[in-house]
């Protein structure tokens, strides 16, 4: 068993994901909140999840979702109180459940006191905690292209002519200055205070960029706006790693927290500087197989043909890269991406309880932690909108528009961001079958999407062979069966099969997986044993469509 006073207790953790403004509304204004997570965290409990992420809560004007901060040791009034979040913690605490906050640091909000001190007096010192550059000509510094799609990475400071401040993302999103000292001593103090409160950690996100090349040269344009893709000069930068380091020496390593870092633009040859014995996290996401279904994971219009092989590929890859060297955060979903079965499972009959299964074993038995993202266990699928204006998302109208401008029709645009928009991930979270789901009384802040008859917790509870029920069992299997020890310890190891549909790997020396990921039957040579989970009430060697089996071999 790991020991909880090691550097590696959080390897025993199943993760689950609160979107907060998503997930339960206590007081009907139709906007998820504290008191609602507290009031749910039982049922969390009962499924089997040992911590949990909360994505912002942070005082913010909202522009990004809570992604862009105004107050770093404040609550936002519409999810509660810190009264409100203190007992959480308690709440937490009592049933045995860890609490991970998400760290922006990256970038504040453009109504952050530092910002707005910023602007205000060119001589003030926090005009050195922000990225403030001259433009040329009445043009901005370079033709960076912010990773919020539609345009300039530099914006121009009202007032000051030729003046302009970078950001890698929304304009409301204006980036920290890591090369500053100061900035840096004020966010370690600002981390340190969360932790004080009990926090097990954090999801750090955006944290690859950072650093940024400091000769703030041009890049070649790569669209037909004439600019070129930021993450050329700022994401995963020479340098880096100076900063990791003395993030984590001043704040996480002496606390024993749990990092997961959202490490776009990371190498495998990377790997052990990120995730090593001495790495400067836990453990990290990996997006080259999340992103499998674009060609790059800012720009959805650009779509992939992949295939059941090319996935299981890049499964592989990526768990022996990061098996060499370290610990793994596995996720099919998160507030990022669409939902799993919508994007993984290519045959829409299939995007069912069969699939929803068949996906859960696929990647929830991964080396590494599992991250469950809310609304993922029960099953559910994206929602479809007819109109542009209905989403809320700002990267989708970005998307949208650089669709446009790249020669789509408003149909084919407005598919594209249908299929990868955030929002698919944010809807309210179904609790029963009553209006809104039970999420609120009130009009939800953003729309209900609509699942198939069923897929909301209370039935699903109630019916022993829901997607609920098998996520719960994962969890059971995971941390409190016979198979434990190779569950968690075990190595991965990838399984080759005749048929290109199936995905099959090993984890320890008495656990065999084989999911067929197509709606055709296949044949497979399954081993002796005993099957533990099967997404169809049998086995036999052809795996029916989708059909997913978890073997203890003899």
């Amino acid at each position: 068993m790991v020991n909880p006073t090691s550097r590696t207790w959080w390897q025993q953790e199943i993760f689950y994901q609160i979107y907060p403004a998503s997930f339960k509304d206590s007081n009907d204004d139709g906007i998820g909140d504290l008191p609602g997570i507290i009031e749910e965290l039982p049922k969390l409990k009962e499924l089997g999840v040992t911590a949990i992420w909360l994505s912002p809560i942070y005082k913010s004007p909202m522009v990004d979702n809570g992604y862009d901060i105004s107050d770093y040791q404040a609550i936002n009034p519409q999810f509660g109180t810190m009264v409100d979040f203190d007992r959480l913690m308690a709440t937490a605490k009592a049933l045995g459940i860890k609490v991970v906050m998400d760290l922006v640091v990256n970038h504040t909000s453009d109504q952050h006191p530092w910002f707005q001190a910023a602007l205000k007096d060119p001589n003030s010192p926090y005009r050195q905690f922000y990225i403030f550059r001259q433009g040329h000509d009445g043009q901005p510094p370079n033709n960076w292209r912010s990773n919020f799609g539609a345009g300039s990475a530099w914006t121009a400071v009202p007032g000051e002519p030729n003046t302009y401040y970078l950001h890698v993302f929304s304009p409301q999103q204006p980036d920290l200055n890591w090369e500053n000292p100061k900035m840096r001593q004020a966010i370690y103090q600002m981390i340190n205070w969360w932790l004080a409160k009990g926090l097990a950690g954090f999801r750090i996100d955006a944290i690859t960029f950072i650093k940024k090349d400091q000769d703030f040269a041009a890049l070649t344009p790569d669209g037909s706006d004439g600019l070129g893709k930021i993450k050329r000069k700022a994401e995963n930068r020479p340098g880096l790693g100076r900063f990791l380091k003395e993030l984590n020496d001043a704040t996480f390593r002496p606390a024993n927290a749990v990092t997961i870092g959202e490490a776009s633009g990371v190498s495998y040859d990377q790997l052990a500087d990120f995730i090593g014995p001495n790495g400067y996290f836990s453990m990290i996401f990996d997006f080259h197989y999340a992103d499998i279904d674009v060609a790059s994971g800012s720009e959805w219009f650009k779509q992939t043909d992949w295939t059941p092989k090319i996935l299981g590929d890049a499964i592989a890859k990526s768990q022996l890269a990061i098996q060499k060297v370290g610990w793994g955060a596995n996720f099919l979903e998160n507030h990022d991406q669409p939902r799993s079965l919508s994007k993984y499972i290519k045959d829409p009959a299939y995007r069912n309880a069969i699939g929803a299964k068949a996906l859960a074993l696929l990647y929830f038995c991964l080396r590494g932690c599992p991250f469950i993202y809310q609304g993922q266990e029960l099953g559910m699928v994206n929602a479809t909108r007819t109109r542009i204006d209905q989403f809320d998302d700002l990267p989708t109208y970005d998307n949208y528009q650089r669709a446009l401008a790249e020669g789509y029709s408003p149909a084919e645009a407005l598919a594209c961001v249908n299929r990868r928009s955030r929002d698919n991930a944010r809807t309210p979270y179904p609790w029963n079958d009553q209006v809104n789901g039970g999420f609120s009384t009130h009009q939800p802040w953003l729309p209900i999407a609509q699942q198939a008859p069923g897929v909301n917790w209370q039935d699903e509870h109630a019916d022993p062979n829901s997607v609920w029920h098998f996520y719960q069992k994962l969890c059971r299997l995971r941390n409190n069966s016979p198979l434990r020890s190779d569950l968690i310890e075990g190595d991965y190891a990838p399984i080759k099969v005749a048929d290109d549909h199936v995905i099959a790997y090993a984890r320890g020396q008495h656990v065999q997986i084989f999911v067929n990921l197509s709606a055709q039957p296949a044949t497979v040579a399954l081993p002796t044993g005993r099957i533990w989970l099967n997404n169809y009430p049998d086995a036999a060697p052809t795996l029916q469509p989708y059909q997913a089996i978890l073997i203890e071999v003899n």
